[in-house]
């Protein structure tokens, strides 16, 4: 054989060892819809985060050879239409298994009916409307639903001894729900509901709600918002000299509302999935990694939003990594067993989607949350 021959046979076998190693590896991909402008965009810098962080350690790991997960982020402004056309996108997008989304209730209920017809499955980490996971069998969440916190938190201010309580929600779907499964706890245990009050989003001015509850004259009140608004009413409350003890939803826990509330926030009862001091090992890796790459503790909603993209990527491993589909991801992620997440373990109802979690009771005691034995 002349050299030339030799040379050539060497070129040619390259070519071929290259284009079957090219043809091991594959993109597999999450598509991510949350808000990054508009009114709640502080969250989905925080969902991006988290997912980013959780695609890069899991394409580092190894756990699928020759398979690379990517990650596609659209921005839906907290409006359902913008999430309707993200839907859209992402289900014409065949490389995408799976989607990640929305924040509100109302953006991801909207978005589901596409996600639904194209059999694309939709895991929201924050969409806790009760009829979320009831549009069809494509729809799953990792966030205990106000169904069940509603009732817990009643349950609790019911054994501290308030029977009159006034409810202060924000006012789309979410908050509509926070109203009704809170009020139908209050009137089973016997008790009242003074007044029932709902702010449109964006609200800062509490004043004229606050003294329609100071009229009730309730033993205690819930608030139902997130730390922007709820910061404002706790410090308009304090400052109108109003004495009665609050409790809140989960959504207020978060370091912002303390910065931004002050003492306003002290005494306050609320739950959470997440606790940033918990003593478990792989809670405080997620905190130093996150802390370390955004020079900020994660939050309950950057935790959910961890546990909510390594719940899809170990569905993508369990649906056969490259050989994935949209089907075998969906059936991987109703069969989600006891996963071990930074918000606890995660079990979804292989029947009604729904997880199964442990909600930990918190007060807000000189600017820190406290766990609550």
């Amino acid at each position: 054989m002349t050299k030339q021959c030799r040379t050539l046979l060497a070129t040619m076998c390259l070519a071929i060892f290259s284009c079957g190693a090219y043809a091991q590896n594959k993109t597999v991909a999450i598509g991510y819809q949350a808000p990054l402008s508009g009114e709640h965009a502080q969250y989905g810098v925080l969902f991006r985060n988290s997912a980013t962080l959780a695609i890069e350690n899991f394409n580092k790991s190894g756990k699928l050879p020759g398979v690379t997960i990517q990650l596609k982020f659209e921005d839906s402004k907290s409006d359902a239409k913008e999430g309707v056309n993200i839907a859209k996108k992402f289900s014409d997008d065949q490389s995408i298994v799976a989607a990640i989304g929305d924040f509100s209730s109302g953006v991801s209920m909207a978005a589901a009916p596409v996600y639904a017809q194209n059999k694309l499955a939709q895991l929201s980490q924050t969409a806790s409307h009760p009829d979320f996971v009831k549009i069809s069998e494509y729809q799953f969440r990792n966030i205990t639903t106000q169904a069940y916190e509603g009732p817990l938190i009643a349950n609790w201010a019911n054994a501290n001894g308030a029977k009159k309580i006034a409810i202060v929600a924000i006012q789309n779907d979410w908050g509509q729900s926070v109203v009704k499964y809170f009020a139908d706890a209050v009137k089973a245990n016997g008790g009242e509901v003074t007044e029932t009050e709902m702010f449109n989003p964006g609200t800062r001015d509490f004043r004229s709600i606050l003294t329609k509850i100071a009229r009730s004259n309730p033993d205690a009140i819930y608030l139902g918002s997130f730390y922007e608004d709820g910061s404002a009413f706790l410090q308009q409350k304090v400052q109108m000299g109003i004495k009665q003890q609050v409790y809140a939803t989960s959504s207020l826990y978060e370091q912002k509302l303390l910065d931004l509330a002050g003492p306003a926030a002290n005494n306050v009862y609320l739950s959470t999935t997440f606790l940033v001091e918990s003593p478990e090992p792989h809670v405080q890796a997620f905190v130093k990694e996150y802390e370390g790459r955004y020079g900020s503790k994660p939050q309950m909603f950057a935790a959910q939003a961890f546990d909510a993209t390594n719940i899809v990527l170990n569905s993508i491993v369990a649906a056969g990594g490259a050989n994935a589909t949209r089907a075998k991801v969906r059936d991987a992620l109703a069969a989600t067993k006891d996963f071990p997440g930074v918000t606890g373990i995660t079990s979804f109802d292989p029947k009604t989607r729904e997880p199964s979690k442990i909600l930990t009771k918190l007060q807000i005691q000189n600017g820190k949350y406290v766990l609550l034995k």
